[in-house]
């Protein structure tokens, strides 16, 4: 199964948090899985860490190596996402969650998140933490 993680899930898969429930983690960690980061998560964590809104022990590129290195695939923002944002109705007003679906919609791809406006997209996702 291919998963896209909601920018949240990221931080709680890298840091260990308890708010990424152990069930979602193992589904995650199955050797099936196919993990997938898009550039918006990393985009939106390089902006809150450049306003000291989140601090990380080890520097954005130094945890996106990591998330590589453990087999994690990079998913760029196309003009095809880009243009599914558009057919979106507005549950969600932030701009890096629409574009999450959008690519989640468009790859296919189930997305990982605990976001509950999320899940009224049509989108498939799993609830993090369950």
């Amino acid at each position: 199964m291919n998963f896209l993680a909601d920018t949240h899930v990221l931080i709680w898969w890298f840091t260990g948090s308890e708010q990424l429930s152990r069930k979602v983690r193992n589904t995650m960690s199955h050797r099936t899985a196919v993990l997938w980061v898009s550039a918006v998560s990393v985009w939106e964590m390089a902006i809150k860490t450049g306003k000291g809104h989140l601090e990380l022990d080890l520097s954005l590129q130094e945890i996106i190596a990591i998330f590589f290195k453990e087999g994690w695939r990079s998913l760029p923002i196309t003009i095809e996402h880009a243009l599914a944002v558009q057919d979106l109705p507005l549950i969600h007003k932030d701009p890096f969650d629409r574009m999450l679906v959008a690519q989640a919609q468009s790859e296919g791809l189930t997305l990982v998140t605990a976001d509950p406006k999320i899940s009224a997209y049509d989108v498939r996702t799993i609830d993090a933490s369950l």
